[in-house]
């Protein structure tokens, strides 16, 4: 009998309470989530085409080199001297500062 009278008493709650906590975690989600990763990928794609020869820079791999020649989505990098690499270019992640 008192289990029926709790059971009751539990239900009078209002059906937009129980959606506010789920709404709350997706809007939680979104800022330090999904807002930040974008922010991210505008940033990297604003280098990737700003980028320049001459420029010393650092590719997903940890390889560092100087940009000697860009050709559409190939970047051509000075690695040592007379040793040069083509990557993609996504692959380069930032400028290389020592």
């Amino acid at each position: 009998m008192l289990e029926f009278i709790l059971l009751q008493a539990g239900e009078g709650g209002s059906p937009l309470m129980g959606l506010l906590f789920p709404l709350l975690i997706i809007v939680v989600f979104y800022f330090f989530l999904i807002r930040p990763q974008v922010k991210r990928q505008k940033d990297q794609q604003k280098f990737v085409d700003n980028l320049r020869e001459g420029m010393e820079v650092v590719t997903s791999a940890g390889i560092v080199g100087k940009v000697t020649k860009i050709d559409g989505n190939i970047v051509r990098l000075l690695i040592d001297e007379k040793t040069y690499m083509r990557v993609l270019k996504q692959t380069v992640t930032g400028e290389f500062k020592v």
